[in-house]
Formats: structure tokens, sequence, C-alpha cells
């Protein structure tokens, strides 16, 4: 089931992959550029998340909630052991909340939960209304928080309206997610960071929180989208860590403290 399930995105590997990697995007982000990990994970079948309202299911409704993506992406999904769990930015706080219900529901773990660019759930954080904003309003603040968007867009209102939508969805997820206290995750957590990016490394740390089992920090040079920017420093640290290994301290892209 879970191999054709709604929300997954990715070209199924011919015989039973080692390990399945399910992906959960950044605010806008589209499935595609993580699934292309698995062409350097060999053995992994990496999916991309698509929720609805984005890609190919641009026509469906988006989740009003983080909560109501969670429950709608696990009556929908099957996860099949062995699976780690990956999210960058928003995505690593649904990953995170997916990982917390699979608890919550008796079903089966991920062997790893690896969250990117997001500080830990529980902080405080800056409130704002980024969702309510007008087109243009929104337009502009995207621009500003991950670059301009290309003005042959801004100037074609059906493309801008094919753009913001994702936009405005995820950033409802974002703004109105409140943090319910409950018992730490018992499986290994990684947390990936970058040294440009605007996540301290003491909110990365607070994460540790959020686990009864093993915990890495590993941090790479480079801004919010470090893994545009040096791609192979992502794969390595990740193939390390699908294939049961580790980071050496000192050899490694990636720098890691336990």
């Amino acid at each position: 089931m879970s191999d054709k399930s709604p929300w997954l995105v990715g070209k199924t590997l011919p015989g039973v992959p080692k390990v399945r990697l399910y992906c959960f995007p950044h605010s806008g982000g589209l499935p595609g550029e993580y699934v292309r990990w698995g062409r350097e994970l060999p053995g992994v079948q990496v999916y991309g998340v698509c929720p609805p309202g984005r890609g190919e299911r641009v026509a469906e409704t988006p989740a009003a909630s983080m909560r109501e993506l969670v429950e709608r992406f696990l009556a929908e999904t099957d996860l099949t052991p062995p699976f780690v769990l990956f999210g960058h930015s928003l995505g690593a706080l649904a990953a995170f909340e997916v990982a917390r219900e699979l608890a919550v529901q008796g079903r089966p773990l991920p062997d790893r939960l690896i969250v990117s660019a997001y500080a830990a759930p529980h902080l405080p954080r800056t409130a704002s209304n980024l969702h309510a904003l007008p087109d243009a309003s929104l337009a502009k603040a995207i621009g500003e928080r991950y670059g301009a968007i290309p003005a042959h867009v801004m100037a074609d209102p059906e493309l801008l309206a094919l753009l913001l939508p994702a936009f405005r969805a995820d950033f409802t997820l974002l703004e109105t997610y409140l943090h319910r206290p409950g018992s730490p995750l018992t499986v290994p957590l990684e947390v990936f960071g970058a040294d440009g990016d605007a996540v301290p490394l003491e909110k990365l740390e607070r994460w540790r929180d959020h686990t009864t089992s093993d915990f890495r920090l590993h941090r790479f040079a480079g801004g919010h989208f470090y893994f545009r920017e040096n791609p192979r420093a992502l794969i390595e640290v990740l193939g390390a860590i699908l294939g049961g290994g580790g980071s050496a301290s000192g050899s490694d892209p990636a720098r890691s403290w336990d």
C-alpha cells in the first residue's frame, strides 16, 4: 500500500530495498527534489511526500492544520519497515509529528528520525501571519525568504496563482501550529543544520529533549538550503546514516556531535 499511496512520489526500486526514506518537503517544496537523492543512495527507496494542494495533487484541498495533515497522511499511507523519516524546515515539523502519531497509534516506528533546518518544536517562535497576506504581499515575503520569484512569474497572474496556494497552505500549517507536550520518542534522532542558516545551533541542540535514544547533530556549511549548495556533503552523511554507519569526526563533510 505504501508504494501506491497518493502522498508518495518516487520510482519504485526492483526487489526489496534495505530501507525506505520518506522525505517531507519544506514550505512550497515539491517532492521531486528529494526523490533525486535516491540516485546516489544504492538500495534505499526514496519517496518524496506530496501533500494535497501541490504537484499532481494541486486540485485537492490542502490540509488546514498540521494535525489534519498528519492524520490524513497516516490514514492513506502504510509506512513499510524498515524506514526512516526525513523532513526539511516545515517538513521537519511534519516528520516529527508523524513519528509521534505513529507511537500513539501503536504502529511501527521509524528506525531513525532526521530533522533538518528547524528549531526544536517546543521552543517559542516568532509570531507571523504570512498565510493571511494578500497575494502580492505574500509573493514579496516568499521572495525575501526563499529568493526572488522570477519576474515572468510575478508578471503572470495565472502562474502566480499556481505558485502561491501551496505556500499559503504551508504557512498556515506552520503559523497555526501549537506544540503539544508528550512523551519523548524512543527512536534515534539525527538533526541537520547549516552554519549560515538563521536557525542557531542552540535551538537545534534542543531537539535532544525529544528522544530517549541516540542523538546526533550534524552541522553543514551553507545556508538554509545547504543541500543545494553542496549536495555531495548531504548524500555522504545520509549514506552513512542509512547504511547503519556513523560520521567520523574530522573527516566527514559535516561536523557531528553526539
